[in-house]
């Protein structure tokens, strides 16, 4: 039975039930999760900015990680909490626009931000004695301001390429965001030149990252392997052990999602999927770069010093 094109003025999003009880419940954690994310990446980027110690390469791609979890957070739970509470669950398709564009962007540049640390990470291993010099405050700002620039021209291509698309039947959406999969399920026609546009997408902000990493651990794991003292090792391990956690969260989350074919999506996996690297990703960070990091942990001794004897 052939479905007709109709003009789409607005977008339903179903979330995560319907059930009333639940959905009281959904607010209350994704409002804890959203407030601890806020807290966390704000000391984090405090923290990094008022401590001189902190002034290095490294703190400088985490305090910009921390900044772009600011931002890629509340681009989603905000309208998540909306949508938990009011029984307008409709987004309007401007709306639906300005959302997909900057999620897209936001998870671009992360893509290539983590790309970034992790090259920080092997220039820091191989060459300690040459680390400062090699990632000069010139070059590392380069590096940030092509991870947004990448990351927001291939949202502008994605962006372009989903809302041309014709939309018929429904305009429900089956998710808690506008984003690819549930939009192609609501799509008229899937055309080739659509999933062409997809998988160089793919190829480019994540699949090609992704290599990058590989290639930089690859080198840092026989930098390691040079090391002679086993203690020597674990301290040269554990400065990267902290990215290694996030970029296997991240990246393993966003493959899973988007490197499948339209044909094999599921809907209610992948919105689970999905919650975890829009909305609690961005709270793990701040942990992940903190809780195992001695500078962190002495300069945020010294902050709540400086606080207790101001007041």
């Amino acid at each position: 039975m052939e479905r007709n094109n109709h003009t789409v003025n607005e977008f339903i999003l179903v979330g995560f039930t319907t059930n009333p009880l639940l959905q009281l419940i959904l607010f209350g954690v994704f409002l804890c999760v959203y407030s601890v994310t806020i807290l966390g990446n704000t000391t984090l980027t405090v923290l990094i900015c008022n401590d001189s110690r902190l002034h290095t390469p490294m703190y400088f791609f985490i305090c910009n990680l921390s900044f772009l979890d600011l931002w890629y957070s509340s681009v989603y739970t905000p309208k998540i909490l909306v949508t938990c509470i009011s029984e307008d669950k409709s987004i309007s398709f401007a709306g639906c626009i300005a959302q997909f564009f900057f999620s897209a962007g936001l998870a671009y540049s992360e893509c290539y931000l983590l790309a970034a640390m992790a090259y920080d990470r092997y220039v820091a291993i191989s060459n300690p004695l040459l680390y400062a010099q090699a990632m000069s405050r010139k070059l590392c700002i380069c590096l940030v301001i092509y991870s947004y620039t990448g990351g927001f021209v291939n949202a502008i291509i994605l962006t372009s390429n989903t809302f041309t698309l014709d939309f018929c039947g429904d305009n429900v959406i089956d998710d808690f965001f506008c984003d690819v999969p549930p939009l192609v399920k609501l799509a008229c026609d899937v055309k080739e030149s659509y999933q062409a546009v997809l998988f160089f997408l793919l190829f480019s902000n994540v699949i090609t990252p992704t290599l990058l990493i590989l290639a930089s651990y690859l080198f840092i794991i026989a930098a390691i392997l040079r090391i002679h003292s086993t203690q020597g090792r674990l301290k040269a391990f554990s400065t990267c052990s902290s990215h290694l956690i996030s970029v296997t969260l991240y990246y393993g989350s966003i493959l899973y999602i988007y490197s499948r074919p339209s044909s094999s999506y599921s809907l209610e996996r992948d919105k689970m999927v999905s919650t975890f690297y829009t909305v609690v990703f961005p709270m793990l960070n701040p942990m992940i770069y903190s809780l195992r990091n001695k500078d962190v942990k002495e300069a945020l001794k010294k902050h709540f010093k400086l606080t207790k004897s101001e007041v």
